[in-house]
This record gives C-alpha cells, sequence and structure tokens, in this order.
C-alpha cells in the first residue's frame, strides 16, 4: 500500500520527454519535472542549480533529447538518468527525488 498518491501516469509523458507536476506540501508546495525514459521515471525540482531558475522554456515544456535536459535560460546541460551536471554554465546536480513506477503510475517512494 503506497500512502502517496500518484504524481502522474507514465503514459502521460511521451518516452524520451518530460512534464511538470505540482506537489502540494503545507508551505504552497513545489513544482517536479518528471522525465521518462522507456518504462522508468526520473524526478528533480524544476530548478536549475546556476541561477535558480525554472528549467522549462514555457509552463511545462521542457527541452530534452538525447537522455539530456537542457535548461532554457542558460542552456544548462543535465543527464536524464542522475540529473548530473553534463555542460554549460552549472557546478551541481539537479535535486532528485526517487521516484518508482507502479501499475502505470509515478510515485514518489
Amino acid at each position: 500500500m503506497h500512502s502517496s498518491s500518484p504524481l502522474c501516469r507514465l503514459d502521460d509523458i511521451d518516452d524520451g520527454g518530460a512534464i511538470a507536476v505540482h506537489v502540494d506540501s503545507s508551505t504552497g508546495g513545489f513544482e517536479l519535472i518528471v522525465l521518462r525514459q522507456g518504462e522508468r521515471a526520473f524526478a528533480y525540482h524544476n530548478e536549475c542549480p546556476h541561477a535558480g531558475r525554472r528549467l522549462d522554456y514555457a509552463p511545462g515544456r521542457f527541452l530534452v533529447n538525447d537522455g539530456r535536459l537542457v535548461c532554457a535560460a542558460h542552456g544548462a546541460t543535465f543527464r536524464v538518468v542522475d540529473g548530473a551536471c553534463l555542460g554549460g554554465p552549472c557546478s551541481n546536480s539537479l535535486a532528485g527525488l526517487p521516484v518508482e513506477v507502479v501499475d502505470g503510475a509515478v510515485r514518489l517512494r
């Protein structure tokens, strides 16, 4: 029995793509990027470690190509599977949250 409600359905995300998901909390909540590679999902805070800007170029729209997520503001590039900085103006990895896919639903672990 999982206590958290699903973030989304895996089918909500194009394979190789990403969506934004709002997570409610007592402090007003926060936004995650949920990315999909095949049957796996990865989640990170929607905040670039370079300048604290959101990573999307339009609300909920992300530049994802060949397993890499690119920050729309300054071009920092991160690896989808672990959030590691691969290039551009970033010195830290993305802040990730562990997720799992259960019966087609993406949930926080």
